[in-house]
């Protein structure tokens, strides 16, 4: 039996996983969360995450059940805190009784002590190894991993919890209605069946490599026969605005066109994606799309994509010659 089994009697019913941060975040967990399936096929398992989150559990039936928002905690920058709206997600917790929370959110820092007020049976997850006070079980609570792949990392606690592991692949489920709608954007009836690549220059403020670079990348690429498709949020239009002023090829911009299953699609249509580290590089990591990513603050031994020869990490110091050389190494036959 595993440790969840034996702790509780019983397989567990009900199990609820705290990871409340963005997409890609949630994008590198799921093969844990396969691992956490495959265990426990019938139990009703729950995701504890920011209000956007509902979308990524309706694109994985297969592993989550339920979305649940969370308002909010003392210490976790993604959103302020409320109160009230704090203490009734507690309580409605402690009603629940949950047979399993995991904490997946990080080292336990910030999150830990309110592990404790959900009123699991069990609770389970990572601390801090040089803080071991935050420790709340020594046999349910792994020692963060600190410099491990975020991937492998999450693998190694359900392995720790007696859980198989099931692949390091990650997974992006596209639907007939993310084709329909993707059928509906007036700018992707301009492709035909020209082949493409997607520039996406936006992402956080501090990862994010300048326009003129991009612009003159996918300038070098333009001159190779790829049509040239800049992709971003409604927010990031003058981002993707500038890239396109920049370059002297015509480019088609989605900017604030797409919604998540769109950008699945024209990711898997695309030759190669070339991209800031942000949630879209794996989207086209889980759908095998060819890539070059640029990191900044991040670092790519933890949160690169593990297939080194379809996904070329650069440092954002790069020039433009190099990022393009990766490019064409990647798309070549």
């Amino acid at each position: 039996m595993n440790k969840i089994t034996d702790a509780l009697g019983r397989t567990p019913e009900t199990i609820g996983i705290f990871r409340a941060i963005k997409l890609g975040d949630l994008l590198v967990a799921v093969p844990a969360l396969r691992a956490l399936r495959r265990a426990f096929p019938k139990a009703h398992i729950a995701l504890i995450g920011l209000p956007w989150a509902a979308d990524f559990v309706d694109r994985f039936p297969e592993y989550l059940d339920e979305f649940i928002p969370f308002p909010g905690w003392p210490g976790l920058p993604e959103q302020p805190v409320d109160p009230e709206k704090t203490t009734a997600f507690l309580n409605g917790m402690q009603k629940r009784r949950f047979d399993l929370v995991l904490q997946m959110q990080g080292n336990g820092t910030c999150v830990n002590p309110m592990m404790a007020l959900l009123g699991a049976r069990q609770t389970a997850g990572y601390y801090p190894a040089a803080l071991p006070q935050y420790c709340l079980d020594a046999d349910f609570y792994l020692p963060y991993p600190e410099g491990q792949h975020e991937i492998r990392r999450h693998v190694q606690l359900m392995e720790f919890l007696g859980l198989p592991a099931q692949g390091y692949d990650l997974e992006f489920p596209l639907t007939a209605a993310d084709q329909q709608r993707a059928r509906e954007v007036e700018e992707l009836q301009q492709l035909a069946s020209d082949p493409y690549v997607c520039i996406h220059a936006g992402g956080i403020s501090a990862r994010r490599w300048p326009e003129s670079r991009f612009a003159q990348v996918a300038d070098t690429l333009a001159e190779k026969g790829y049509r040239i498709v800049l992709t971003g949020t409604a927010g990031e239009t003058p981002i993707v605005e500038k890239v396109q002023n920049l370059m002297k090829a015509p480019a088609i911009s989605l900017a604030g066109k797409t919604d998540l299953g769109v950008i699945g699609r024209v990711l898997r249509g695309a030759s190669l994606l070339v991209s800031n580290d942000t949630g879209v590089s794996h989207i086209a990591s889980a759908l095998k799309t060819p890539s070059v990513i640029i990191y900044s603050t991040s670092r790519p031994e933890e949160w690169g994509p593990l297939n080194q020869n379809l996904h070329r990490a650069v440092r954002e110091t790069a020039d433009p010659q190099r990022v393009t050389d990766e490019a064409l190494t990647v798309l070549a036959p």
